[in-house]
């Protein structure tokens, strides 16, 4: 069945992004208000995974388009609860890197963003499973998922406080051991960082796998076995400057399906949240799982 796309439910994480004062419904009233087509209805998380439970309850009850208000672990939860059901997800970012919204190009403007759910354009995009786990953007081991722990207990959110906590944690964090097969490709190597990248992007514009196509079926893996002095500057350089690829300092491969055995528990993230650690891993990629509202500049390839 077609999902009605003028049935719209807002899930808002209250707490997402550092302005609590966020009048989300004044704001749905100045743009949407004008359109009577349109049906809309805000559902409040009020803990941790409560977003995946109110996005599959509004998807059953016919809403055609779910909005994730809220930064990529919203966006993580309300995409789990969508899976299977045809109803769309659309961004409302508001978190701390908004990874996904950027590479949908999903305007970070949220009078923008609303605006484009009066005549939103839908398309499926591939989706990620670390250990049966949903991601949408990004999953990884390594540094950054010890980072994302270390994020989450430090008690202040934004890009500076994320700058200051892996700077710490740079001073202190060992690689470990790990063999990757990737197709018929066997590696083994040390681990710094392996990410697994759906979208282009961690968030705030670092583009850990610039060339990512998150329609293409297949998974663009990143690979920094070793992260000294000299190229940290180059790795930090080329997040910024979305030329990685070419710096020399990490290298790539693309993958269906991925498996890590570590040597040591490794600790994994899903779309920038920390999730556990493990020493078995399988990656593997759902081709156009989740439909899903892009930006006028996404562009199809």
């Amino acid at each position: 069945m077609t999902p009605n796309l003028s049935r719209l439910c807002f899930i808002f994480n209250p707490i997402s992004g550092t302005n609590r004062n966020f009048d989300l419904q004044g704001l749905l009233n100045q743009v949407l208000s004008k359109d009577y087509a349109l049906h809309y209805e805000i559902r409040p998380t009020q803990y941790a995974g409560h977003a995946e439970e109110l996005a599959r309850e509004a998807a059953a009850q016919g809403y055609g388009i779910v909005v994730a208000v809220g930064g990529d672990g919203t966006v993580n939860e309300v995409g789990r609860g969508l899976l299977g059901t045809g109803a769309a997800m659309a961004v409302l970012p508001r978190g701390s890197g908004n990874g996904l919204a950027r590479h949908l190009g999903i305007p970070l403007r949220p009078e923008a963003a609303v605006a484009l759910l009066r005549r939103p354009r839908v398309l499926p995009i591939d989706v990620g499973r670390l250990n049966g786990r949903p991601f949408f953007c990004t999953a990884g081991l390594g540094f950054d998922a010890h980072v994302s722990r270390c994020f989450a207990e430090a008690g202040t959110r934004g890009l500076s406080t994320y700058v200051r906590v892996a700077l710490r944690e740079y001073q202190r964090y060992r690689p470990c051991p790990v063999e990757i097969t990737l197709g018929d490709k066997h590696i083994q190597t040390d681990c710094y960082v392996l990410a697994f990248a759906n979208a282009a992007q961690y968030g705030n514009n670092a583009y850990i796998a610039p060339l990512a196509d998150i329609r293409d079926g297949l998974l663009d893996v990143c690979l920094i076995n070793q992260l000294p002095f000299t190229r940290a500057i180059r790795v930090a350089y080329g997040l910024a400057a979305g030329n990685l690829p070419t710096s020399g300092a990490a290298d790539y491969h693309t993958a269906q399906t991925v498996h890590v055995r570590a040597e040591q528990a490794l600790g994994f993230h899903l779309d920038g949240d920390y999730a556990g650690d493990a020493t078995d891993f399988t990656v593997a990629l759902e081709p156009l799982a989740l439909p899903v509202v892009v930006g006028e500049g996404f562009e199809v390839k």
